[in-house]
C-alpha cells in the first residue's frame, strides 16, 4: 500500500479576537493534511499547543520527519512510536482514521467503540474583557446552555458576576489558564460557588498544582494545562476532579481514547477541549465527545470562516462533520 501525504497551513479568521490570560488570537492557525489512496482521501486539521513551542512551523517539520514512513503505509498505532503527542501527530492521526472509515465503509465513531455518534452539546467561550463588556457577551449567549469564561487574577469574582447578570440561567465553566495563585483560588472559590459555577478549570499553574492535594473545593477543579497524555495520569489523582483532554496536547484520537478510559477507571471525570481550529479539528473530538461530561469544542464557531459542509451549530448544539466533511 503507498499513500500521497499532502500539506498545507490555513489561519482562519476570528470573529473578535480571543483574549486569554497568556494572549491575544486573532487567527487560528493551523496544518491540514491529506492521506490519498487511490479515490479515497483523508483528511486531518490540527492546530498545535502553541505555548508548548508546536507552531505551524514545528508542525510542518515533523509532518516531513514521518512524511516516508506515513506514505509506506503506517498504521495509527505505529505513528505513536513515529512522533511524540504533538499537533502533527493530530492531524496525522485524524486522516488515518478518515481514510480507514472511508475503506471500512464504518464511521469513525462506531470503530472507536462508541455507544452513540450524536450531536453534543457545547460551551460557548467568552474571552477576557471589561467588567460590563462580560455582561454584555452573557446576555448576547444568554441561550446557551453552557457559557465557558476566560478571567485572568484581576477580580474574577466581579467578571462572573457581570456574567451571571446577563445569562442566570446558563452552567458556567471559569477558566484561568493557570493565572491565579493557590491562596487566590481559595479566597475566590465560595464566591465562584455561590455564583454557581460548575466547573473551574485549570485554576492555579501545573507547577503549583501538589498544593491542591489537600484542597476541598466547593467548586470541582479541572486539569487542562496540567494533563496532556497518559504520563500525567498519576499526578492528577486526588488534585483533580476533572480532566480535560484535547487531541493536540495527547497526539490524536487515538491516545486520548486510551487516556479517557484510563482517566474513568481511576475516578477522574471527562472534559473534551480543543485549541480553536475548524470543523475538521473538531470532529475527531467530537466522538470522544460522546462519553465526556463537558464539551468545550466550539473553535469553528469563533471563527469568521470554516470548512464548507462544515458542523451546524444552534445554540451549542453541535452536529456532528460526519460522514460528509470527516469519519
Amino acid at each position: 500500500m503507498s499513500l500521497s501525504l499532502t500539506v498545507e497551513t490555513r489561519a482562519w479568521a476570528l470573529k473578535e479576537p480571543f483574549v486569554i490570560s497568556r494572549g491575544v488570537q486573532t487567527t487560528a492557525d493551523v496544518v491540514v493534511v491529506r492521506l490519498r489512496d487511490g479515490d479515497l482521501e483523508g483528511l486531518g486539521e490540527a492546530a498545535g499547543v502553541p505555548y508548548r513551542g508546536d507552531t505551524q512551523a514545528r508542525m510542518l517539520g515533523d509532518l516531513e520527519t514521518a512524511r516516508a514512513r506515513v506514505e509506506a503505509g503506517l498504521t495509527r498505532e505505529q505513528l505513536l512510536d513515529v512522533l511524540p503527542p504533538c499537533g502533527a501527530r493530530n492531524a496525522l492521526d485524524a486522516a488515518l482514521w478518515d481514510l480507514e472509515s472511508k475503506r471500512s465503509g464504518t464511521r469513525a465513531w462506531t470503530r472507536a467503540g462508541m455507544p452513540r455518534g450524536d450531536a453534543i452539546t457545547s460551551v460557548m467561550t467568552i474571552g477576557i474583557r471589561d467588567t460590563e463588556a462580560y455582561a454584555e457577551a452573557a446576555t448576547r449567549l444568554a441561550h446557551y446552555p453552557w457559557l465557558k469564561i476566560k478571567v485572568d487574577a484581576s477580580d474574577p469574582v466581579a467578571a462572573i458576576e457581570a456574567v451571571r447578570r446577563g445569562a442566570p440561567d446558563a452552567r458556567l465553566v471559569v477558566d484561568s489558564n493557570q493565572s491565579w495563585t493557590v491562596d487566590q483560588l481559595r479566597a475566590v472559590a465560595p464566591d465562584m460557588a455561590r455564583l454557581g459555577v460548575d466547573l473551574l478549570e485549570q485554576p492555579v499553574s501545573a507547577g503549583s498544582d501538589d498544593a491542591l492535594i489537600d484542597y476541598d473545593s466547593p467548586v470541582p477543579l479541572c486539569a487542562d494545562e496540567s494533563a496532556e497524555t497518559l504520563a500525567d495520569l498519576p499526578h492528577l489523582k486526588g488534585r483533580y476532579d476533572f480532566i480535560n483532554i484535547k487531541l493536540d496536547k495527547t497526539g490524536g484520537l487515538t491516545a486520548a481514547l486510551e487516556l479517557a478510559h484510563a482517566a474513568r477507571a481511576n475516578g477522574l471525570r471527562l472534559m473534551v477541549g480543543c485549541m480553536v481550529g475548524g470543523s475538521a479539528a473538531m470532529a475527531p473530538a467530537m466522538v470522544l465527545a460522546q462519553i465526556c461530561e463537558v464539551c468545550d469544542l466550539d473553535g469553528p464557531m469563533l471563527q469568521a470562516e470554516d470548512w464548507p459542509g462544515g458542523i451546524v451549530e444552534n445554540a451549542g448544539v453541535m452536529q456532528p462533520p460526519w460522514p460528509g466533511l470527516w469519519g
